[in-house]
């Protein structure tokens, strides 16, 4: 992760543990949840790169995982700490570590792992490869993981709301169509990269893995969010409804393309 990246998340600790509840957010955190239930091992270790302040990975302890979270961003590290000594919980460990050298654990030695964000902060293909080559390495042969890119053709629905200015160039419009690199942050963001569903399937395909399957994290309501946000503040119910349903069917073939966060299930080979 770039200096610029890393102060970015140091400075966003609060809002980055907040924002899974948030009521778009809180329907990407069901349906990840949904796809760790699928497709994880019942127990075993499991490292979260790119943990940030911890949500995942103290929810994953809390269902009898062993938990290992790696994270560049050293003030999220610490929250993330405080939340499991809060919960009376412990982690295997807490590393401060880049997704692309993780020299400090140990090769083979992961049943499964999430990279849910290190590849969204990823601009360069190399280096990207050079991520999923680290999660290859420390996985077993047969581990299973869920990696997440930042998807164009979801962002296009979602530029209606967040960022309307940017569609006066129709070049940028129909560049949303492919990936894009922003080796500059974004304004209000940082740096990142946009995928799309058969692009971040090939890098992954080529990095050795099987893909098991792929969801769009926010599924049938991406692009929603100010909908999203009326529904939950108007009607409590229907949301929760909509929340489940979402996360349910996430990997729908007609929906799994829409949302702003793809998450490829991927499986190390066991022969590897």
């Amino acid at each position: 992760m770039s200096s610029i990246v890393r102060d970015y998340y140091n400075a966003k600790v609060g809002e980055e543990w907040k924002r899974l509840t948030l009521p778009m957010c809180a329907i990407e955190y069901a349906s990840t949840l949904r796809l760790i239930e699928r497709y994880f091992p019942p127990r075993g270790h499991v490292v979260d790169i790119g943990s940030g302040p911890g949500r995942y990975a103290l929810e994953l302890r809390k269902r009898g995982y062993a938990v290992t979270l790696v994270e560049p961003a050293e003030k999220a590290l610490a929250f993330a700490r405080e939340q499991f000594e809060g919960a009376q919980l412990q982690a295997e460990s807490f590393i401060a570590a880049d997704a692309r050298d993780l020299v400090a654990l140990d090769a083979g030695v992961f049943d499964a792992a999430l990279l849910l964000g290190p590849l969204i902060h990823i601009p360069e293909r190399p280096e990207r490869a050079q991520a999923l080559a680290e999660l290859m390495r420390v996985l077993k042969p047969g581990g299973v993981a869920i990696v997440s890119y930042l998807n164009s053709w979801g962002l296009i629905r979602t530029g209606v709301t967040d960022f309307p200015h940017r569609y006066r160039d129709p070049n940028f419009l129909h560049a949303m169509l492919g990936e894009i690199a922003f080796p500059e942050p974004l304004s209000g963001f940082t740096i990142c990269y946009w995928s799309t569903p058969p692009v971040a399937r090939q890098e992954l395909i080529k990095a050795g893995f099987d893909v098991m399957s792929y969801a769009g994290a926010e599924g049938v309501v991406g692009g929603m969010w100010p909908l999203v946000e009326k529904l939950a503040a108007t009607d409590p119910i229907a949301y929760s409804n909509l929340l489940e349903f979402a996360a349910e069917t996430c990997e729908l073939l007609q929906f799994r393309d829409g949302g702003d966060h793809l998450h490829f299930v991927v499986r190390k080979p066991s022969m590897a």
